[in-house]
């Protein structure tokens, strides 16, 4: 299997993604600049944190009209596997493939520290190698990592049961403490915390590849 990691003006987590796949999951894997618009050749695709082109406007905004989003709209519509982290994660929302916005954090501060996070859904793509209601730990790193729906939205995603993941405490404002969020088919994952810098021991943390691991487990298996 094959992972595309794509690169935009600002992206720097890029490098995490990198060798979370290569060492951490064994897996082939390459950088993909934001301007291509041709993503057919890998089997999942991975938008990595930073701050594509600054935050400008708001974060992902401009990164959303990048000639590479069109060719992730393509494959997510096709139902190949995406994952948008931190950065990623907004980017999706303002490309309108997951539902929801990511705003500031409450108190307007950056925020980078390791935290707990349970687990909602243990049943999708990017999960299966944990339970419901684990509790793992994973670092995050953000300044607009507010998660925001309304109501009736919100209602969707747990009539869906689209929440993956929640923050043990009230780390930023989002809604009901939520952390990561599917798309109704499934093969989109949009998570604020950061998985790809918890792969190693070397890290002082191994909770990352609960989630990369499951990724591979599920493509071996058949895909989403």
């Amino acid at each position: 299997m094959k992972f595309a990691i794509v690169v935009f003006p600002g992206s720097n987590c890029d490098a995490d993604c990198y060798y979370a796949v290569k060492d951490g999951l064994n897996q082939e894997v390459e950088y993909v600049w934001h301007q291509e618009n041709d993503l057919s050749r890998f089997d999942i695709i991975m938008i990595p944190g930073g701050f594509s082109y600054g935050d400008y406007l708001r974060a992902g905004a401009i990164a959303r009209v990048s000639p590479i989003m069109m060719a992730v709209s393509k494959e997510a519509e096709a139902g190949k596997p995406i994952i948008g982290i931190c950065n990623g994660f907004q980017i999706l929302t303002e490309a309108g493939l997951l539902p929801g916005t990511l705003r500031k954090n409450k108190g307007l501060k950056f925020i980078c520290d390791t935290v707990s996070l349970t687990v909602e859904n243990a049943n999708t793509f990017f999960s299966t190698r944990l339970k419901k209601g684990q509790e793992i730990r994973l670092p995050i790193a953000h300044g607009e990592g507010n998660y925001y729906i309304d109501q009736d939205q919100l209602e969707d995603l747990k009539k869906n049961n689209q929440i993956v993941l929640k923050y043990k405490d009230d780390i930023n404002g989002s809604v009901e403490k939520i952390a990561a969020v599917i798309n109704k088919k499934g093969n989109i994952l949009g998570i604020m915390p950061h998985p790809e810098r918890a792969y190693d021991k070397m890290l002082g943390n191994t909770d990352g590849l609960y989630i990369l691991g499951s990724i591979v487990d599920n493509f071996l298996k058949g895909g989403v």
